[in-house]
C-alpha cells in the first residue's frame, strides 16, 4: 500500500510562484508514475502534470504548460510540483496520485491507484 502526503499550498497573488511537495510512503515508489490533479469548487477533477517512473516523460495540462514543473526525486519518494506565474484560475485543492507504470493514459484521474488528502492553492488577483 502506498500514501502519499501533500503539502505546499497556500495563498498568493497572481505572478506569484509556489511549490508542492508529495511525500510518498512504500518501497517501491521508483516503480510508479506520479501525476498532480486539481478540482475547483463546483467542478471536475482536471489533470496538471505527470511525470512517469523514470523522470524520462512529463506531460502538461495546456492551461498550465510553461508555468508548472513537475520533478521527482526518488531517493526521497517525493514529488513536486513548481507552479510559477500563478493565475486565479488555478485555484483549486491539488492531488497528487501515484500507479504502476504503463497503466494507461496519464491524464485519467481513474487510472491511477493512490491518492493524496489534496492541499488548497487559493490565487487572488
Amino acid at each position: 500500500q502506498v500514501q502519499l502526503v501533500e503539502s505546499g499550498g497556500g495563498s498568493v497573488q497572481a505572478g506569484g510562484s509556489l511549490r508542492l511537495s508529495c511525500a510518498a510512503s512504500g518501497r517501491f515508489f521508483s516503480s510508479y508514475d506520479m501525476g498532480w490533479f486539481r478540482q475547483a469548487p463546483g467542478m471536475e477533477r482536471e489533470f496538471v502534470a505527470a511525470i512517469n517512473w523514470s523522470g524520462a516523460s512529463r506531460n502538461y495540462a495546456d492551461s498550465v504548460k510553461g508555468r508548472f514543473t513537475i520533478s521527482r526525486d526518488d531517493a526521497k519518494n517525493t514529488v513536486y510540483l513548481q507552479m510559477n506565474s500563478l493565475k486565479p484560475e488555478d485555484t483549486a485543492i491539488y492531488y497528487c496520485a501515484g500507479r504502476r507504470a504503463y497503466s494507461g493514459a496519464y491524464y485519467l484521474a481513474a487510472n491511477y491507484d493512490y491518492w493524496g488528502q489534496g492541499t488548497q492553492v487559493t490565487v487572488s488577483s
